[in-house]
């Protein structure tokens, strides 16, 4: 079932917003998805990004078309682990333990956005896109919202001991996937009605048993990053939809690693495919449903030029590779600021 709010209710407000999650090289399904959604005729009013994510909503923010996408997909087919991660001559697993910022610098993905973005300043985008980063001043999330795009996305994406921090004015920030990896309450807050969150990997994490220390860092880290996600998917109030494509498959171990690119690019059609067009034997979410007098639409035409669907299903996590899930409900709507941090 579908909930849908009084349009006359927030006219000025964003309706539909995409909301993009991080995941490394995993961010390959993200355009696949927003290359099905394109094709669709679904476009979003606003996009919310963390860490690749952010990356991918600039490049759909700027041109949201089904041609903006291709060029999107040309892009993502042609990175390779040296041209997004440049290694020094001394690269080695030795090089974590040494007195540096990251691993690696960040001029590859900065050469990568400079060439690929569509616009120079974040309020010039075709579509208004927000990104988090994470403050080291103050540990506290930060939404970039106006300013050099450029540097947003580099600050959103600069992942822990990989990326080194990115200085926006007189704070240092780094991935803002450390506080809020699956912004999707930024959205509600902002009056979004109609949410379609994009993930890079499995709804439900579930870490194996580490073999090396590092394993076990990264693990925690996965943990941590999806918690914040899981508590507010179950604490959705009434009046919005929710529906959630999940990018199957766990994080690899080789965050450098793009030999699966195309592959997780059909994936991710094939999982919005799979969601708008089928049940599959899904169950409706228990959780808030249609109510206070609020109409349901399912089967209903959709507005805003979107392609209708039946909303927030979900199906029990699968040992494949591209489990299908859906989604859709509710929740809270209040204002959210605009300012180049919040």
């Amino acid at each position: 079932m579908s909930v849908r709010r009084d349009p006359a209710q927030e006219p000025e407000r964003p309706r539909t917003a995409f909301v993009l999650a991080g995941g490394g090289s995993r961010g390959a399904v993200q355009v696949g998805m927003l290359t099905e959604l394109a094709a669709r005729g679904i476009r979003a009013q606003r996009v919310y990004g963390a860490s690749v994510g952010a990356v991918n909503g600039a490049a759909y923010a700027g041109d949201p078309t089904p041609e903006g996408m291709e060029h999107v997909q040309r892009v993502w087919c042609s990175l390779s682990g040296d041209s997004v991660f440049p290694r020094s001559r001394a690269y080695g697993p030795w090089t974590f333990f040494q007195q540096r910022p990251a691993a690696h610098a960040n001029t590859g993905l900065r050469r990568l956005l400079e060439e690929g973005l569509r616009f120079e300043r974040l309020e010039h985008a075709a579509v208004p896109i927000e990104v988090v980063a994470t403050s080291l001043h103050d540990g506290r999330e930060r939404w970039l919202t106006e300013g050099p795009a450029v540097e947003a996305v580099l600050a959103s994406a600069a992942i822990p001991a990989i990326f080194p921090p990115v200085r926006i004015g007189s704070e240092l920030f780094i991935d803002g996937g450390v506080v809020d990896n699956v912004p999707i309450s930024r959205a509600i807050d902002a009056g979004a009605t109609r949410l379609y969150v994009l993930l890079c990997g499995p709804l439900h994490y579930r870490p194996r048993p580490a073999r090396r220390p590092v394993e076990a860092v990264l693990t925690g880290f996965f943990i941590a990053v999806q918690a914040r996600f899981a508590r507010e998917l179950a604490a959705l109030p009434p009046g919005v939809e929710v529906t959630v494509f999940s990018g199957g498959g766990d994080p690899g171990s080789d965050y450098r690693d793009f030999s699966t690119t195309s592959e997780l690019i059909a994936a991710g059609r094939a999982e919005v495919a799979a969601v708008l067009d089928g049940d599959d034997g899904a169950a409706a979410l228990d959780g808030p449903a249609a109510h206070d007098g609020e109409a349901a639409h399912d089967g209903e035409a959709a507005h805003d030029g979107e392609a209708a669907h039946d909303g927030f299903r979900s199906t029990p996590p699968s040992a494949g590779p591209l489990p299908r899930r859906r989604r859709s409900r509710a929740r809270r709507s209040q204002p959210a600021g605009g300012m180049t941090a919040t």
